[in-house]
């Protein structure tokens, strides 16, 4: 298997992708294109892996087979190694575990325009208007339901890193980038997903990176 990702430091789809893959114990090359640079347009049009998605980050190919969108390589993925390893067992966590994922991956524009992936910044003072405060207020409502109702097997959302953990892992990232105030229960899971073994490894690749995305680099206001 081969994935293609972007930037480390600013693409929070790559990351979800590349979790994912971490997830599923298989081995895959991974390709990194740098998003949004002076050739990006050339490069996708140069790379043949990048049309199925036209252009877009991460894409999985599996031999033949091809799948962009990180959820549906999550589901993919799952499907090959077998879904216990990406959800819950017991039918009441996976069902809150796959409709957590659902609204991560089709909601919150808000929190996703005004504080964009920096894994590098750190921010002070940040002011958000009512609707990044209500995603972030959504946000920490399903986190401590979920660690209340099924995070007693480990630190995790659902105890045992998850499908659910690999969604929500660019949130975590977004939360210390812009200092966003939480309590107690939702520092303690945000440390554990940022001081996980492939986080880091993650984490110190975006570091090591050079390109720099202007637009990324200050929130919206």
């Amino acid at each position: 298997m081969k994935l293609i990702i972007g930037n480390k430091n600013y693409s929070s789809w790559s990351l979800r992708g590349w979790l994912a893959c971490k997830q599923s114990g298989q081995h895959f090359e991974e390709i990194t294109v740098p998003i949004y640079g002076e050739d990006w347009e050339e490069k996708k049009r140069e790379r043949g892996e990048l049309a199925p998605s036209h252009g877009k980050v991460p894409i999985l190919w599996d031999g033949d087979a091809v799948v962009w969108d990180s959820l549906a390589i999550i589901e993919y993925l799952a499907d090959k190694v077998g879904r216990d390893r990406f959800w819950p067992k017991a039918d009441d966590a996976r069902a809150m575990a796959r409709s957590m994922v659902a609204e991560m991956h089709a909601n919150y524009l808000p929190l996703r325009r005004s504080c964009p992936m920096n894994v590098r910044a750190r921010v002070e003072g940040l002011e958000v208007d009512e609707d990044v405060r209500a995603d972030i207020v959504r946000i920490l409502t399903l986190w401590a339901e979920a660690r209340a109702r099924f995070g007693k097997g480990g630190p995790f959302l659902f105890g045992t890193f998850s499908a659910a953990d690999v969604i929500y892992a660019p949130v975590v990232s977004r939360f210390l980038t812009y200092g966003v105030g939480v309590p107690g229960f939702a520092q303690a899971y945000m440390q554990a997903v940022w001081e996980h073994e492939w986080m880091q490894q993650w984490v110190a690749a975006a570091e090591a990176e050079e390109w720099v995305i202007e637009q990324f680099e200050m929130p919206v206001a």
